[in-house]
């Protein structure tokens, strides 16, 4: 997942998704090809997503969870104020610029713990957001920053 700021504006470039699953407004970002390594992927993602041609993404942190099979899901977390190209949106959802203020004062729909994962981004002191799995099946999951 890819924070792409602009350094003038300091605007930041968000997603409407499309995805049923996982819904709202959020940052370009998907999966790791086959013998692609994590920062290419997340150019290409980028690019895929939003049009624009990022460079010197710097990995700010991790966003993880356990998963049913003892596994673990790991989404890495970027950010740039590095890139080229014209908007475009794609398949996945449309792309617009917004603040930092609009995603978190209620004027979008936001992706489940995705509000949870901004200090990640913006405070150099956290970098992990790690969702715990409750003990209590009826309460959601547990939030801790590294």
């Amino acid at each position: 997942m890819i924070l792409i700021e602009n350094p003038d504006t300091h605007q930041i470039l968000v997603e409407n998704r499309h995805n049923p699953n996982w819904p709202g407004v959020t940052f370009p970002g998907g999966h790791i090809d086959t013998g692609e390594t994590i920062t290419a992927s997340v150019i290409r993602e980028a690019y895929e997503e939003t049009g624009l041609t990022i460079s010197h993404p710097k990995l700010v942190g991790i966003k993880e969870w356990p998963l049913d099979n003892g596994a673990r899901y790991i989404v890495f977390l970027y950010k740039t104020t590095e890139y080229t190209g014209d908007l475009t949106s794609s398949r996945e959802g449309e792309i617009f610029w917004t603040t930092r203020e609009k995603l978190t004062d209620g004027t979008y729909q936001l992706p489940h713990t995705f509000a949870e994962m901004l200090p990640v981004f913006d405070n150099p002191d956290i970098n992990e957001l790690a969702l715990i799995k409750p003990t209590d099946a009826n309460s959601g999951w547990e939030i801790e920053w590294q």
